[in-house]
């Protein structure tokens, strides 16, 4: 079995060295322009020339939850691309969009403004009822996130492009109960794959939906939202404010108004990162198991985009 490693920005070493202790006796490199056909390629945004070099492969492995950019690719025919299914990601998104809505609900952002301004105050304590909580896209990371968010009692909506059920939330799906979603929703948490259909989903539409007073946390892609409409809603008092973890353009330019807007809380890109030795044990249980004919989970189905 050869194997290929073509990840940009990624240090290769500890993968290689992973990859080659998980399976023994395979032939493991990192890819260069020319390199010999490999039976699969663990990849994460790799160039068209690597693409167009490697029509052989059987598989790609993607080492990330997103694959909206890698479908940009002209592909391998029968090439299958499979994702990480979890990896240690879906409990971090949680820790990450619960810290989130709970830092917006109690307010500890104000606080920390009272604090460092010598202020000491109390704010009333808010009703959980009024804080409903829409997770757009229920896949392994916003069930886990939705499911997480339910264990601090709010009521907590789901949308999908098809209909989920799942304990403690109430589900919508597909494009004709969209709005109602939104409606019934005060903080947006977004976790859709990037596809065609779902760029620019949070926009001056979707967000004039949402419950006054909304909140959004973006921890999908930048291409989700339409960043000037997301300001002017803020500045017109319809939205309260967002946490933002993803981006356009990373790392955000300087400049960029999401910098030191006062509603908006930023982070680089870090809401979930891939943890390598988990991430190694997954990619090497299902390259075994396809070597023995056997079908794995986490295959992309292009069309979807997911």
């Amino acid at each position: 079995m050869k194997i290929t490693f073509c990840c940009t920005d990624t240090k290769a070493e500890p993968w290689l060295q992973g990859l080659s202790a998980a399976l023994p006796g395979a032939d493991i490199s990192v890819w260069q322009p020319s390199a010999p056909q490999a039976d699969y390629a663990v990849v994460w945004a790799p160039p068209q020339q690597f693409m167009d070099e490697q029509p052989g492969l059987k598989a790609l492995f993607n080492i990330g939850a997103g694959v909206d950019a890698l479908l940009k690719l002209r592909l391998p025919l029968n090439t299958l691309v499979v994702r990480l299914d979890d990896a240690g990601m879906a409990v971090q998104m949680a820790e990450y969009v619960c810290h989130a809505v709970i830092r917006h609900f109690r307010e500890f952002d104000g606080y920390e403004t009272d604090m460092a301004g010598g202020r000491w105050g109390y704010r009333k304590p808010r009703m959980r009822t009024d804080f409903p909580i829409g997770v757009m896209g229920l896949g392994v990371l916003g069930e886990r996130v939705a499911k997480a968010l339910a264990q601090f009692d709010f009521p907590i909506n789901g949308w999908s492009r098809s209909p989920k059920a799942i304990e403690g939330v109430r589900g919508f799906a597909g494009a004709e109960q969209f709005n109602d979603f939104l409606a019934a929703s005060r903080v947006l948490v977004n976790l859709l794959p990037l596809t065609p259909d779902t760029a620019n989903v949070i926009n001056k539409d979707t967000l004039a939906r949402l419950q006054p007073g909304a909140y959004v946390i973006n921890v999908a892609r930048g291409a989700h939202l339409v960043d000037e409409d997301l300001i002017a809603a803020i500045e017109n008092g319809h939205v309260a404010g967002a946490t933002l973890d993803v981006f356009r353009t990373e790392p955000l330019p300087a400049g960029h108004a999401f910098w030191n807007h006062p509603r908006i809380t930023i982070t680089p890109h870090t809401s979930a990162r891939t943890l390598r030795d988990e991430s190694i044990a997954q990619i090497a249980r299902k390259m075994a198991a396809l070597q023995r004919g056997e079908a794995v989970a986490g295959v992309v189905n292009p069309g979807r985009g997911y």
